[in-house]
């Protein structure tokens, strides 16, 4: 369901496959626990097309707060396009914007350098 990986400074979390109403839970619990462990390096989000659902964004939006709670700078990408303007809808306003992208690439590049700005 997840991997990651660190790509020039930055934790890049991959969600393969939608996570269903009763695996937001679990997954949260796994990417908060990674972005902890990799603190304070900026994290990326990539939702895979199956992953783009409902309870993938409600992933996103959770663990967005758990970031903004340690600073910790949040990037999510989707290739869809209605998926990224929900994200930017509902995403909450505090200490650290949600970025959103349409590619992996783009955003962990901004990512690594807003993380030595």
């Amino acid at each position: 369901m997840l991997s990651h990986a660190i790509e020039r400074g930055v934790l890049v979390v991959t969600v393969h496959d939608d996570p269903g109403i009763d695996g937001r839970a679990d997954l949260v619990l796994d990417i908060e626990g990674l972005v902890r462990a990799y603190q304070p390096a900026p994290v990326v989000i990539v939702l895979e097309e199956p992953a783009a659902g409902p309870a993938g964004l409600s992933v996103v939006l959770r663990v967005h707060r758990a970031c903004n709670a340690l600073g910790v700078l949040l990037s999510a990408v989707t290739s869809s396009a209605p998926a990224r303007r929900l994200l930017e809808a509902n995403a909450e306003t505090g200490n650290t914007r949600l970025i959103i992208h349409a590619r992996a690439d783009i955003a962990v590049a901004t990512a690594a350098l807003a993380a030595v700005a």
